[in-house]
This record gives structure tokens, sequence and C-alpha cells, in this order.
């Protein structure tokens, strides 16, 4: 291997590393309400060497969310919402906001709706949802509506990223480089949790490739380095 293709293995392994921290990810958030698994595109090109071979090798171009839903349980809690179809619940995590289809959410102290970590949910105008502490019994209609005893309490947001958005993970949520999209006819069901979408054996043989593509980069690297080595000290030999 010449010399010339080494930073280019070596980018090839920073790839590498990068999709394990994402496969981790992926493994780690199993049991995550509504996670979506996060996966990696690879460009593949062929570099020329300088006894007239070739070299294929892959980098990694991109990152992508799958949108292919987790399955829904019927949970019988008003708190907990699925949604049926496309979009996202909009949360607020620290100074912006996140895209999330975890929806085990409940009332805080201060009568916010909020995740399950803590995040408040927002309605339709970016604002947060503040539950009147004399509505026992909320219902939330197919559209994101809720309604107390007294009517309509505000209507949880709905959104997709936009076209072209770059979209990744952060922990169990998303966030994009855009800002989102409201989805117009979002299907909102109650009492029920969207599962994780992500495959345990899937995740475990990828991870296990992923690391003996690696292991194998490492070895070209060190099979050149061990070249080096000895043409250096056939030169030293030589003087």
């Amino acid at each position: 291997m010449d010399d010339m293709l080494i930073p280019v293995v070596v980018n090839r392994q920073r790839g590498l590393s990068t999709e394990l921290s994402i496969i981790a990810n992926n493994i780690a958030n199993l049991g995550t309400s509504g996670f979506r698994r996060e996966g990696t595109v690879f460009a593949e090109f062929v570099a020329g060497t300088r006894d007239g071979g070739s070299v294929s090798i892959g980098d990694m171009s991109g990152r992508f969310v799958s949108e292919r839903p987790g399955p829904l349980t019927a949970t019988g809690r008003q708190f907990d919402l699925a949604i049926e179809g496309e979009g996202f619940f909009l949360i607020r995590r620290g100074e912006s906001e996140a895209l999330s289809r975890a929806g085990a959410f409940h009332v805080s102290r201060d009568g916010t709706l909020v995740t399950a970590s803590g995040d408040p949910v927002l309605d339709t105008g970016g604002a947060t949802i503040l539950v009147p502490p004399d509505s026992p019994s909320i219902v939330v209609a197919q559209d994101g509506t809720i309604s107390g005893a007294n009517g309509p309490i505000a209507q949880i947001a709905i959104f997709e990223p936009a076209d072209g958005a770059s979209v990744r993970a952060a922990g169990a949520a998303f966030i994009t480089d855009k800002p989102p999209e409201q989805v117009a006819d979002a299907r909102v069901r109650q009492g029920a949790l969207e599962g994780s979408n992500v495959e345990a054996v899937s995740e475990i043989a990828r991870m296990i490739e992923v690391t003996r593509a690696y292991e194998r980069a490492q070895a070209l690297i060190e099979d050149q380095d061990e070249r080096v080595r000895n043409l250096l000290e056939t030169l030293g030999r030589a003087v």
C-alpha cells in the first residue's frame, strides 16, 4: 500500500469509529419508547497505487434515521401518547428544540406536560403545555388537541424534519440542522406507546462487522509501518 493511502485508511477508521458509537447508542436505546435506529451511509471508491494496482476504500458520507415505526403497545395511561404514521413530538431540550417519538409523558409539579426525562412538550405555537390541576381526566384527540373538564387546553405539536435536513440522534431524541415542519394530518393515539425500532440481533451483527473492518484497516497501517521500518533499516545498512 502506498504512503498516500495511509491518510485515506485513517479517515476510514474515523468513520468506522463514529459508526460504532452510533450502533452503541442504538443498542443502549433498545428499550426506549419511540426510539428510532440511526444508521450510516458509506461511499466506496477505488484508489490507484504506484505499482498499477488498486485499493477499494469505504468512507462514511452521511448518517440517517430509520423511518420504520416501532411496535405500538396499549397502556391505558392518559398521558401515554403514540404517533400513528409520520411525525415527531416537538420538545424543548435546554435552549433548543428537538424531535421525539417517545410519548411517555407526565405532568410535572408545576403543571407542565413533560417527557420521561423532564423535557417540556410543546404545542403548535412552540409554547409549553400547562395542564390545570382541576383536570383529573384528560382526553387527547387524534389531532393532538388536549381537553380537560373545562374544554380544550392545548394542541400538541407534531412535526417532521424539513426536506433535505440532516437528522442525528441526541440520546433518545433527534435534532435537525433546519427548522422542522408541522405535519398537517398527524394522528395521535392516547393510551399507547411506540416501542423502539432497533433490532438487537441486527445491531450486534453490524457491530461485529464494523469492529472487524476497523481491525483490518489497522492491520493495513501496521503492515505499511513495518515496510517503512524495514526499508529504513536496509538503507541504513547500505550507508
